[in-house]
């Protein structure tokens, strides 16, 4: 098979690299070609030096082309994946920075809360932009993969406004399945079926078999309670678990930011969370890890660069969806996965414009939804409240109407539970004033925002969190590698 896939935001150097190598595990689509695009030539670079090393590694006639210039890289591509983080780090900075001085504890911070509402208004209006470049120059009926955050708020977007055809994917089901299982005593993740719905980051397990054997709430609790590490670093899933009935697929520290209740008091933070990562609930965790992450691999870029010349191993492709929902619409290999789409019904007691993440099969004819599934009460209660604030985020960005997004920010579980009214509008103008370069929707907004923080009574304090950890140096990096190796 020969078509062409783009990439935008390529320079997400570890995971397109995961993308492109798993695409090369399907054995039809080693004629294909991969456009990279980003605006960084230095991460341009970067992806296509590994790239190429992989393709020389193998021997496919697989094309790999990169390019600065999007449209060039959109051109007749028939399948493009976005896995852009609009801002960067510098504006993920002011996205927990800046809550913070108005008491609001964040763990991640991008899909809601102050800084998931912010960095989906800086988004917006890009994903819009390539809707139109997919609709003027991509081929006829190509289809749009978002993986980049807010999911649900772009994928909106891209649905509603860009008129293009939208699917959403996110990994955090995959990893909630593979903790079940383990608990559970599993060979093999294989060996657990389950569904999950709801929405991004607050999908639920509403049915779980094991081997066939439908397992319940008792026994989903004991075996995580009796777990040695899962009990200490899921205490505020084990929690809602109990109390829902369910377990969510979303991280301890995620689900902290959207389940108020946790996380809205400094001193209970440390209650609920577990400090071993960065992902059971520190403050800027996400932040401090990524930026890690970024300083360690443009130090120790030769030895990626070195590693990718081995063979592909298709035994050892990841369970991120991409690579099987292509497989399956071009050789019709059926794939079961959890989709984000517009819900139309799907969820009965959900709105039918909200974007949802639940089951579907993928095969020749498109992603086909399983329709008629109905959440818990309390589960689709936390989801709607997530929604709202979603859709007025959404609605805001597109009209660039400053008053709706402060009552987006407002209506968020979190930001509502600690801020008042009057410390959320002046959040807001801050946080726009800050990001000014990244929303241009706002620019006719700005000054009077300017005005109205320079007048403020509003106070404010200066505040590192309840839980915040400082960004490692690449030596401790190293030194805490070596130290991990020597203890295997």
């Amino acid at each position: 098979m020969s078509f062409k896939i783009a990439i935008i935001g390529a320079g997400s150097v570890g995971f397109t690299k995961k993308l492109f190598t798993d695409l090369l595990c399907v054995p039809e689509f080693r004629d294909i070609e991969v456009a990279l695009t980003d605006i960084s030539q230095h991460n341009l670079d970067m992806i296509r030096a590994i790239l190429d090393k992989i393709v020389e590694a193998n021997g496919f006639p697989v094309k790999v082309t990169a390019h600065t210039d999007r449209r060039r890289a959109l051109e007749g591509a028939k399948y493009i994946i976005s896995c852009v983080r609009v801002g960067g780090l510098e504006a993920y900075a002011d996205d927990i920075r800046i809550p913070l001085k108005y008491g609001i504890d964040q763990c991640v911070g991008d899909t809601i809360c102050a800084g998931g509402i912010l960095y989906g208004q800086r988004n917006i209006p890009v994903i819009l932009d390539f809707c139109k470049d997919i609709r003027e120059v991509a081929a006829p009926g190509a289809k749009f993969l978002n993986y980049a955050n807010p999911m649900a708020m772009n994928t909106w977007a891209a649905i509603e406004y860009g008129k293009v055809d939208t699917v959403g994917l996110c990994h955090g089901v995959q990893h909630g399945a593979e903790q079940i299982a383990e608990i559970l005593g599993a060979k093999s993740p294989a060996e657990l079926d389950y569904i999950c719905s709801g929405i991004n980051h607050q999908t639920w397990f509403i049915d779980l078999r094991l081997n066939g054997r439908k397992i319940g709430k008792e026994e989903l609790v004991a075996a995580f309670e009796a777990h040695p590490v899962f009990s200490q670093q899921e205490k505020l899933r084990i929690d809602v678990l109990k109390r829902f009935g369910v377990y969510s697929t979303e991280s301890n520290g995620h689900l902290s930011e959207y389940l108020p209740w946790y996380r809205k008091r400094p001193e209970e933070i440390a209650r609920w969370i577990d400090m071993s990562d960065w992902i059971h609930g520190e403050t800027g965790g996400y932040l401090r890890h990524s930026t890690e992450t970024r300083n360690w691999f443009e130090t120790e870029f030769p030895q990626f660069l070195a590693s990718a010349d081995k063979p592909i191993d298709p035994a050892k492709r990841s369970n991120e969806h991409a690579s099987h929902i292509l497989e399956a619409l071009e050789t019709g290999r059926v794939y079961r996965g959890h989709f984000n789409v517009k819900n139309n019904g799907v969820i009965s007691n959900l709105p039918a414009d909200a974007i949802i993440e639940s089951p579907g099969f993928v095969d020749r004819f498109g992603i086909n939804m399983v329709s008629g599934i109905t959440l818990p009460e309390a589960c689709a209660a936390t989801c709607m409240a997530s929604i709202n604030v979603q859709r007025m985020s959404v609605h805001a960005a597109v009209t660039g109407d400053i008053d709706l997004l402060k009552l987006a920010v407002l209506h968020d579980p979190l930001v509502g539970a600690v801020a008042t009214p009057e410390e959320v509008w002046q959040m807001v103008d801050e946080m726009v004033v800050a990001q000014a370069r990244w929303l241009p929707q706002y620019a006719d907004a700005v000054p009077a925002a300017k005005e109205r923080l320079a007048k403020s009574s509003v106070q404010t304090r200066d505040w590192a969190g309840a839980a915040r950890r400082n960004v490692r140096s690449i030596e401790e990096l190293r030194a805490e590698k070596s130290a991990l190796k020597k203890a295997v």
